[in-house]
């Protein structure tokens, strides 16, 4: 498992909802966590991992050792948003690159947890912001969609870098073409096992 960067195909993928919890899940949840605190990040969406289901994990103290912290959001619906604040976001899919994002400065998220127990939570500050940026990859749209054009096209050049580094990725055969990466990702969502 490995955290995919811009250009990948599952970055803008419309995740689809998970039907069934299992071992499988709960082991891939756990590899996610490790992965996320390796990267130094504070979440991480399935589509950044290559895998094409609504789920995310949190940890907005990204200490490994404060598991209670810990927080799995399957199948999450963002149920209200209420007031607007502007902070610093980044993205372990586009490492190095920040900018201000507006987003809503409370809201109620409901989700299951890995007992497929639903849950409710009202979050505002770091953890409303973490919900609503990792609820946006499941949806396949990125925090440098959310900015103003005039912001954007600050971003272009160090866009365009982590797309050509992608391309040259597949082209060594690190990644297979864009074709074949959206044939697994269909075949993921059947549930069948792609190579």
């Amino acid at each position: 498992m490995q955290i995919v960067q811009y250009g990948h195909p599952v970055l803008r993928w419309k995740s689809k909802p998970i039907q069934s919890i299992n071992e499988e899940l709960r082991s891939t949840v756990r590899e996610m966590f490790d992965l996320m605190y390796s990267a130094k990040g504070i979440g991480l969406a399935a589509n950044q991992v290559g895998l094409p289901f609504r789920f995310f994990v949190v940890n907005v103290t990204a200490d490994p050792e404060q598991q209670d912290e810990e927080f799995v959001f399957i199948n999450p619906r963002i149920r209200r948003r209420k007031g607007a604040t502007t902070g610093e976001e980044g993205c372990l899919s586009l490492p190095g690159l920040y900018a201000n994002i507006e987003r809503a400065e409370e809201i109620v998220v409901e989700a299951y947890d890995l007992d497929g127990e639903g849950f409710e939570m009202e979050l505002d500050e770091l953890p409303a912001r973490v919900v609503q940026h990792e609820t946006d990859h499941l949806d396949g749209v990125l925090f440098v969609d959310r900015l103003d054009p005039e912001e954007r096209l600050k971003l272009d050049l160090k866009l365009l870098g982590f797309e050509s580094e992608f391309r040259k990725q597949q082209s060594s055969g690190q990644f297979p073409a864009d074709d074949e990466i959206k044939r697994q990702l269909k075949a993921l969502e059947k549930g069948l096992v792609a190579k």
